[in-house]
């Protein structure tokens, strides 16, 4: 947890992405690195950001190549930033760049860095197959071959098996099971009907549809195929969704009776995000306009076999209690959607006596989320979950939410693999105490 110290105020000036496109559409002859580099790109153009004034760059990127282990690093440089700014790779799951962002936030706070520049990469189109060990072990060996009667032996104590490839899950180690799979469980437990999700899930849709312009507002076109094709919008949003399509989907995960679908569930996604990040003093005497400040940040980690999504409902009591605010206090929300069942569960547990009680120590609720002020233009199971590239989307949205309605405070949180979880306020710039 953490506070910034009044006097030493680190404020967001602005962030943006590139589209979010479902797997195996448009982006899938790119990597990481080519869409981290567009994003930065994109952020210095719309901020007319001089790259000597950036310190730093904490840039998120889950699902890693061998190649730009250091993304962070290459992105910045391709996207032409002076090569004397220290770059930093971050991995947290799907808080990725929210703890770039708070890497930067502290960093700026204690004084060694007034700029940076923060994000995160993904390309779920192309996930890295890996032979077997065994054969890994015999392909390394031949590095010492000298003779053609050493690759002889080489198929040696091999079994066929061992040629094939090793597919990656998107499973927890620990546990062994999916996130699907812990939010059917989650939502059995928490009483999260199969209707309740699909409801949230059409809403979302419907939410992300309607709010088609502001959100082109925050994209940073892709030119591809030497600019013949551009790509400036997401691609999973789906306005014609119904009810009646939704409830005709099988469950995904646990079947036959399993709540959680393809429908209700956030997709594979490919997207980079970019941020920028100044302190106040910085940033106001070099011309910038800053959108928030940001106030206070919290994360949890909970246990993750059957508590793996639920950790938004103890990271923002925390944070709420660092800025000494009420539920009610709050104008804006921006919560992950990795499901829809563990949006339900996790507002569920927010607005529980017993959940308080029993699991916060508290003695009321932390109360009721209204859905008038929550996701309005649509999340993750919408817009899609790039991993890495999530939170900056959300700290974007919420700033320019904030903006356009005047509010002061906006709360955001996520979820994350391993049963992690985080929170974070931030305060519309320009307004007084």
């Amino acid at each position: 947890m953490a506070k910034t110290k009044k006097g030493n105020e680190v404020v967001f000036v602005d962030g943006g992405r590139t589209p979010f496109l479902r797997a195996g559409t448009d982006f899938k002859t790119l990597t990481a690195y080519d869409l981290g580099r567009r994003a930065i790109a994109g952020l210095v153009n719309k901020t007319k950001l001089d790259g000597e004034q950036v310190d730093r760059v904490f840039y998120g990127n889950v699902i890693q190549d061998i190649n730009t282990s250091n993304v962070a690093r290459e992105s910045s440089l391709a996207a032409g930033l002076p090569d004397d700014i220290p770059a930093t790779t971050i991995s947290m799951a799907c808080i990725s760049s929210n703890m770039a962002l708070t890497m930067a936030m502290d960093t700026i706070a204690t004084g060694n860095a007034r700029a940076a520049i923060v994000g995160g990469t993904e390309v779920m189109s192309d996930i890295p197959i890996r032979f077997r060990k065994k054969f890994r072990q015999k392909l390394l060996e031949t590095q010492r071959y000298k003779s053609p009667a050493d690759y002889l032996k080489f198929f040696k104590n091999l079994k066929p098996s061992d040629l094939l490839p090793e597919i990656p899950s998107i499973a927890e180690f620990s546990t062994g099971e999916t996130m699907g799979q812990s939010c059917d469980k989650m939502a059995a437990k928490y009483d999260i009907s199969r209707e309740e999700q699909d409801a949230y899930a059409l809403r979302s849709h419907l939410k992300a549809d309607q709010a088609g312009e502001r959100l082109s507002n925050e994209i940073f076109p892709v030119s591809l195929n030497g600019g013949e094709t551009i790509v400036d919008q997401d691609n999973g949003v789906r306005g014609d969704s119904t009810p009646e399509k939704l409830a005709k989907l099988n469950p995904a995960f646990i079947k036959p009776h399993g709540t959680v679908t393809a429908g209700n569930a956030s997709f594979l996604t490919d997207g980079a995000s970019a941020g920028l990040v100044m302190d106040r003093e910085f940033a106001l005497e070099n011309g910038y306009k800053p959108k928030a400040t940001l106030r206070s940040y919290s994360y949890v980690a909970k246990r993750p076999g059957d508590e793996l999504l639920i950790g938004p409902a103890f990271a923002v009591p925390q944070v709420l209690d660092q800025m000494k605010l009420k539920l009610e206090e709050i104008d804006v929300f921006e919560f992950h959607e990795a499901f829809a069942g563990q949006m339900l569960t996790v507002l569920k547990a927010l607005a529980s006596d017993e959940f308080a009680n029993e699991r916060l120590g508290k003695k009321k609720a932390i109360g009721k989320v209204p859905y008038d002020a929550l996701n309005t233009r649509g999340g993750s199971l919408s817009i899609g979950h790039p991993f890495a590239a999530t939170g900056i989307r959300l700290v974007t949205t919420a700033a320019n939410r904030l903006i356009d309605s005047g509010g002061r405070y906006a709360l955001i949180a996520a979820c994350a693999a391993g049963g992690q979880g985080h929170a974070m306020v931030i305060e519309r710039f320009g307004i007084e105490d």
